[in-house]
Protein backbone atom coordinates (compact mmCIF):
# COMPACT_ATOMS: atom_id res chain seq x y z
CA UNK A 1 0.00 0.00 0.00
CA UNK A 2 1.11 3.00 -1.05
CA UNK A 3 1.29 5.86 1.47
CA UNK A 4 1.71 9.05 -0.20
CA UNK A 5 0.80 12.69 1.00
CA UNK A 6 -2.85 11.98 0.32
CA UNK A 7 -3.22 9.16 2.19
CA UNK A 8 -0.48 10.11 5.20
CA UNK A 9 -2.60 13.29 5.90
CA UNK A 10 -6.11 11.40 6.49
CA UNK A 11 -4.12 8.60 8.46
CA UNK A 12 -4.69 9.60 11.66
CA UNK A 13 -8.28 10.59 11.37
CA UNK A 14 -9.13 7.47 9.35
CA UNK A 15 -7.35 5.56 12.29
CA UNK A 16 -8.91 7.12 15.12
CA UNK A 17 -9.93 3.99 17.05
CA UNK A 18 -6.72 2.27 16.62
CA UNK A 19 -5.01 5.51 18.26
CA UNK A 20 -7.23 5.49 21.28
CA UNK A 21 -6.64 1.65 21.82
CA UNK A 22 -2.72 2.30 21.71
CA UNK A 23 -2.47 2.16 25.55
CA UNK A 24 -3.55 -1.68 25.52
CA UNK A 25 -1.16 -2.60 22.35
CA UNK A 26 1.89 -0.89 24.31
CA UNK A 27 0.82 -2.55 27.97
CA UNK A 28 1.37 -6.34 25.91
CA UNK A 29 4.30 -5.62 24.08
CA UNK A 30 5.91 -3.80 27.34
CA UNK A 31 4.65 -7.19 28.72
CA UNK A 32 6.61 -9.31 26.91
CA UNK A 33 9.92 -7.43 27.66
CA UNK A 34 12.26 -6.32 30.37
CA UNK A 35 12.75 -2.74 31.35
CA UNK A 36 14.19 -0.65 29.63
CA UNK A 37 13.97 -2.39 26.24
CA UNK A 38 15.35 -1.67 22.73
CA UNK A 39 12.74 -2.41 20.18
CA UNK A 40 12.21 -1.87 16.99
CA UNK A 41 9.10 -1.35 14.82
CA UNK A 42 8.44 -2.50 11.37
CA UNK A 43 5.74 0.02 9.61
CA UNK A 44 6.35 2.80 12.23
CA UNK A 45 3.90 5.15 10.42
CA UNK A 46 3.06 8.20 12.26
CA UNK A 47 3.90 6.94 15.51
CA UNK A 48 0.74 5.60 17.15
CA UNK A 49 2.87 2.70 19.18
CA UNK A 50 6.35 4.05 18.73
CA UNK A 51 5.94 7.23 20.58
CA UNK A 52 3.54 6.15 23.52
CA UNK A 53 6.31 3.29 23.59
CA UNK A 54 9.34 5.65 23.53
CA UNK A 55 7.46 8.34 26.75
CA UNK A 56 8.00 4.79 28.97
CA UNK A 57 11.27 5.19 28.22
CA UNK A 58 11.90 2.21 25.74
CA UNK A 59 14.73 2.69 22.90
CA UNK A 60 12.19 2.84 20.27
CA UNK A 61 13.52 2.47 16.36
CA UNK A 62 10.62 2.66 13.61
CA UNK A 63 11.18 1.71 9.96
CA UNK A 64 9.18 3.17 7.42
CA UNK A 65 8.98 3.11 3.32
CA UNK A 66 6.46 6.32 3.60
CA UNK A 67 8.49 9.55 3.65
CA UNK A 68 5.21 11.57 4.32
CA UNK A 69 4.35 9.23 7.02
CA UNK A 70 7.27 9.77 8.83
CA UNK A 71 7.06 13.53 8.52
CA UNK A 72 3.57 13.28 10.06
CA UNK A 73 5.54 11.16 12.77
CA UNK A 74 8.71 13.60 13.05
CA UNK A 75 6.28 16.87 13.81
CA UNK A 76 4.52 15.17 17.01
CA UNK A 77 5.44 15.73 20.27
CA UNK A 78 7.99 13.45 21.47
CA UNK A 79 9.49 12.11 18.48
CA UNK A 80 12.52 13.10 19.25
CA UNK A 81 12.83 9.97 21.25
CA UNK A 82 12.15 7.74 18.04
CA UNK A 83 15.04 6.72 15.87
CA UNK A 84 12.47 6.96 12.81
CA UNK A 85 14.10 5.46 9.81
CA UNK A 86 13.34 5.62 6.16
CA UNK A 87 13.47 2.32 4.04
CA UNK A 88 11.93 -1.19 2.75
CA UNK A 89 11.56 -3.79 5.91
CA UNK A 90 11.84 -6.40 3.72
CA UNK A 91 15.21 -6.53 4.57
CA UNK A 92 15.22 -4.44 7.86
CA UNK A 93 18.79 -5.63 8.82
CA UNK A 94 19.74 -3.58 6.04
CA UNK A 95 18.38 -0.48 7.90
CA UNK A 96 19.26 -0.97 11.39
CA UNK A 97 21.46 -2.56 13.74
CA UNK A 98 20.29 -4.96 16.18
CA UNK A 99 19.97 -6.98 18.71
CA UNK A 100 16.90 -5.53 20.12
CA UNK A 101 15.23 -6.92 22.99
CA UNK A 102 11.85 -7.08 20.68
CA UNK A 103 10.64 -6.26 17.27
CA UNK A 104 7.02 -6.05 15.96
CA UNK A 105 4.87 -5.36 12.85
CA UNK A 106 1.25 -4.18 13.87
CA UNK A 107 -2.33 -4.07 11.92
CA UNK A 108 -1.55 -6.09 8.86
CA UNK A 109 1.57 -4.16 8.29
CA UNK A 110 3.39 -7.26 7.19
CA UNK A 111 0.57 -8.05 4.66
CA UNK A 112 1.88 -4.80 2.68
CA UNK A 113 5.14 -6.88 1.37
CA UNK A 114 3.70 -7.59 -1.63
CA UNK A 115 5.07 -11.60 -1.61
CA UNK A 116 5.65 -14.70 0.11
CA UNK A 117 9.02 -14.52 -0.84
CA UNK A 118 9.33 -10.55 1.09
CA UNK A 119 7.30 -11.52 4.32
CA UNK A 120 9.75 -14.46 4.91
CA UNK A 121 12.90 -12.40 3.92
CA UNK A 122 11.73 -9.66 6.31
CA UNK A 123 10.83 -12.34 9.15
CA UNK A 124 14.75 -13.50 8.45
CA UNK A 125 15.83 -10.31 8.71
CA UNK A 126 14.25 -9.67 12.06
CA UNK A 127 15.28 -12.82 13.43
CA UNK A 128 18.82 -11.74 13.04
CA UNK A 129 18.05 -7.85 14.57
CA UNK A 130 17.01 -9.91 17.84
CA UNK A 131 19.09 -10.44 20.87
CA UNK A 132 19.17 -14.17 22.45
CA UNK A 133 16.08 -13.40 24.80
CA UNK A 134 14.50 -10.96 21.73
CA UNK A 135 11.01 -11.37 20.83
CA UNK A 136 9.02 -10.80 17.40
CA UNK A 137 5.45 -10.07 17.56
CA UNK A 138 2.96 -9.88 14.37
CA UNK A 139 -0.86 -8.47 14.82
CA UNK A 140 -2.82 -9.39 11.81
CA UNK A 141 -5.88 -10.73 10.34
CA UNK A 142 -6.64 -14.18 11.12
CA UNK A 143 -8.33 -14.47 7.24
CA UNK A 144 -11.42 -15.61 6.95
CA UNK A 145 -10.94 -16.96 2.86
CA UNK A 146 -15.36 -17.23 2.50
CA UNK A 147 -15.61 -13.65 3.14
CA UNK A 148 -12.85 -12.55 0.39
CA UNK A 149 -14.29 -11.41 -2.51
CA UNK A 150 -15.05 -9.16 -4.57
CA UNK A 151 -17.05 -6.23 -3.10
CA UNK A 152 -18.16 -2.21 -2.63
CA UNK A 153 -18.76 -0.90 0.85
CA UNK A 154 -18.41 2.57 2.17
CA UNK A 155 -16.19 3.32 4.56
CA UNK A 156 -17.19 6.54 5.13
CA UNK A 157 -20.43 9.51 4.66
CA UNK A 158 -20.04 12.55 5.84
CA UNK A 159 -21.89 15.91 5.13
CA UNK A 160 -19.15 16.99 2.92
CA UNK A 161 -17.64 13.79 1.56
CA UNK A 162 -18.31 10.17 0.97
CA UNK A 163 -15.39 7.36 0.59
CA UNK A 164 -15.97 3.99 -0.84
CA UNK A 165 -13.90 0.71 -1.45
CA UNK A 166 -13.58 -1.40 -4.27
CA UNK A 167 -11.83 -4.61 -3.73
CA UNK A 168 -10.85 -7.64 -5.75
CA UNK A 169 -9.01 -10.84 -4.07
CA UNK A 170 -7.04 -13.52 -6.08
CA UNK A 171 -6.95 -16.75 -4.43
CA UNK A 172 -3.72 -17.83 -6.25
CA UNK A 173 -1.67 -15.02 -5.21
CA UNK A 174 -3.75 -14.38 -2.09
CA UNK A 175 -3.93 -11.08 -2.67
CA UNK A 176 -6.30 -8.53 -2.07
CA UNK A 177 -6.24 -4.96 -4.32
CA UNK A 178 -8.52 -2.03 -3.95
CA UNK A 179 -8.77 1.35 -4.37
CA UNK A 180 -10.82 3.84 -2.04
CA UNK A 181 -12.88 6.43 -3.97
CA UNK A 182 -13.24 10.00 -2.21
CA UNK A 183 -16.41 12.17 -3.74
CA UNK A 184 -17.04 15.56 -2.36
CA UNK A 185 -19.67 17.44 -2.10
CA UNK A 186 -18.43 20.11 -4.31
CA UNK A 187 -17.70 17.08 -7.05
CA UNK A 188 -14.25 16.32 -6.33
CA UNK A 189 -13.01 12.88 -6.59
CA UNK A 190 -9.65 11.59 -5.50
CA UNK A 191 -8.75 7.72 -5.56
CA UNK A 192 -6.04 5.41 -3.39
CA UNK A 193 -5.05 2.13 -5.04
CA UNK A 194 -3.48 -0.30 -2.36
CA UNK A 195 -2.37 -4.22 -2.08
CA UNK A 196 -1.84 -6.41 0.52
CA UNK A 197 -0.76 -10.02 0.67
CA UNK A 198 -2.52 -11.78 2.84
CA UNK A 199 -0.78 -14.69 5.48
CA UNK A 200 -3.04 -17.22 6.81
CA UNK A 201 -2.00 -18.00 10.71
CA UNK A 202 -0.30 -21.48 9.85
CA UNK A 203 1.54 -20.37 6.94
CA UNK A 204 2.74 -17.59 9.25
CA UNK A 205 4.10 -20.16 11.86
CA UNK A 206 6.04 -21.93 8.96
CA UNK A 207 7.51 -18.44 7.70
CA UNK A 208 8.52 -17.86 10.95
CA UNK A 209 10.50 -21.60 11.32
CA UNK A 210 11.80 -21.13 8.14
CA UNK A 211 13.46 -18.08 9.83
CA UNK A 212 14.24 -19.88 12.59
CA UNK A 213 11.89 -18.70 15.15
CA UNK A 214 9.37 -20.71 17.25
CA UNK A 215 5.72 -19.86 18.59
CA UNK A 216 5.60 -18.82 22.23
CA UNK A 217 2.30 -17.61 22.64
CA UNK A 218 -0.75 -16.30 20.75
CA UNK A 219 -3.41 -14.09 21.49
CA UNK A 220 -6.89 -13.02 20.00
CA UNK A 221 -5.71 -9.03 20.62
CA UNK A 222 -3.95 -7.02 22.61
CA UNK A 223 -6.21 -7.70 25.20
CA UNK A 224 -4.35 -10.75 25.71
CA UNK A 225 -7.23 -12.99 25.54
CA UNK A 226 -6.76 -16.76 23.92
CA UNK A 227 -6.92 -17.20 20.19
CA UNK A 228 -9.70 -19.59 19.15
CA UNK A 229 -11.11 -20.64 16.00
CA UNK A 230 -13.46 -17.99 16.04
CA UNK A 231 -11.01 -15.23 16.52
CA UNK A 232 -10.92 -12.29 13.28
CA UNK A 233 -7.08 -11.31 14.33
CA UNK A 234 -3.81 -12.28 16.20
CA UNK A 235 -1.18 -11.25 18.18
CA UNK A 236 1.77 -14.05 17.76
CA UNK A 237 4.84 -13.71 19.64
CA UNK A 238 7.53 -15.42 18.44
CA UNK A 239 11.41 -16.21 19.88
CA UNK A 240 14.60 -17.41 18.38
CA UNK A 241 15.60 -21.59 18.13
CA UNK A 242 13.76 -24.07 16.60
CA UNK A 243 10.92 -26.10 18.16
Amino acid sequence: MAYDEARAARYDDAHAARFAEAGTAVTALLGLVPAPARILELGVGTGRLALPLAATGADVWGVDASEPMLARLRAKPGADRVHAVAGDFTTPDDLVEGPFDLAFVAFNTLFELPTQDAQVRCLVGVARLLGPAGVFVVEALAPDLTRLEQTVSALAVGGDAAVLQATRHDPTTQQVSGADLTVTATGEVSMSPWSIRYVSVPELDLMARLAGLRLRTRWGSWHREPFTPASTSHVSVYERGQP
